[in-house]
């Protein structure tokens, strides 16, 4: 069940704009917004959202933070802090991708709430949520704005929102044995040709196969290297016939 989000007194039209934009990226189109400031067709607010200025943005409630805890499973959004189980207001949280493992196995009517750009939401607010739930950053500064908190949120949850994500069309086929097989005989033609230890061939190659063996190269990808290392194998070849001639003479 694809969750609710809401803001609580956003102080940007700009902000919300960004995470009702982020809302249609990710399949959401539920927005509610607590006291939140005039928002005009030709400010920030739309210029912000692009193509959710059509639907997720014109189509949000105005709403009381009663409300929000009166009609459904609220999840407080907060920055991660230095509280422990001595304290209950931010701890324990989830992270947004444990929050998405949890609401998975649940059906029920779900609102992330965002609090205000400058503090968040109060202490009040949170002791009055089910669940608090805060993105690990780093201990030094661990307070994202509010549109990066929205978005990196929203996309943790993509898999209760969106049925099929889209993703680059990208050849992911292995090369086939010969086709890489073909490439280590290069290679090996390359160690020779440029007077690498013949002890040391051995030990080389293998250190080679491991490395392609991990990478497990497509064929055009296969293809290239075994390009390139050919040109440099004709390079030095070459090179070593001038130096051959000019010792001749």
């Amino acid at each position: 069940m694809k969750p609710a989000v809401a803001i609580v007194e956003p102080e940007t039209p700009g902000n919300i704009g960004t995470i009702a934009r982020a809302m249609k990226n990710f399949g959401m189109d539920d927005l509610k917004l607590v006291n939140p400031p005039e928002i005009e067709r030709d400010g920030d607010a739309y210029g912000f959202a692009a193509q959710a200025r059509n639907d997720v943005l014109p189509n949000y409630d105005e709403v009381s933070f009663d409300e929000l805890v009166e009609n459904y499973h609220t999840v407080g959004m907060t920055a991660t802090t230095n509280e422990d189980a001595s304290r209950h207001v931010r701890f324990p949280f989830t992270t947004p991708r444990q929050l998405a493992d949890s609401l998975a196995e649940v059906e029920t009517e779900t609102v992330l709430i965002f609090g205000r750009e400058a503090n968040g939401l109060t202490n009040d607010e949170l002791a009055r949520v089910d669940e608090v739930c805060s993105i690990p950053a780093s201990a030094e500064y661990p307070a994202l704005n509010l549109g990066q908190a929205a978005t990196v949120t929203l996309y943790e949850l993509r898999d209760l929102t969106v049925e099929e994500c889209q993703l680059p069309d990208v050849e992911r086929e292995r090369a086939n044995e010969a086709e890489i097989e073909g490439f280590y005989e290069t290679f090996a033609d390359l160690l020779e040709s440029s007077g690498h230890p013949e002890e040391k061939r051995p030990k080389a190659m293998r250190m080679i196969r491991r490395i392609i063996g991990r990478a497990h190269p497509t064929g055009r990808e296969i293809t290239t290297l075994r390009g390139i290392v050919r040109r440099a194998n004709q390079r030095t070849e070459a090179s070593d016939v001038r130096r051959t001639t000019c010792n001749d003479r």
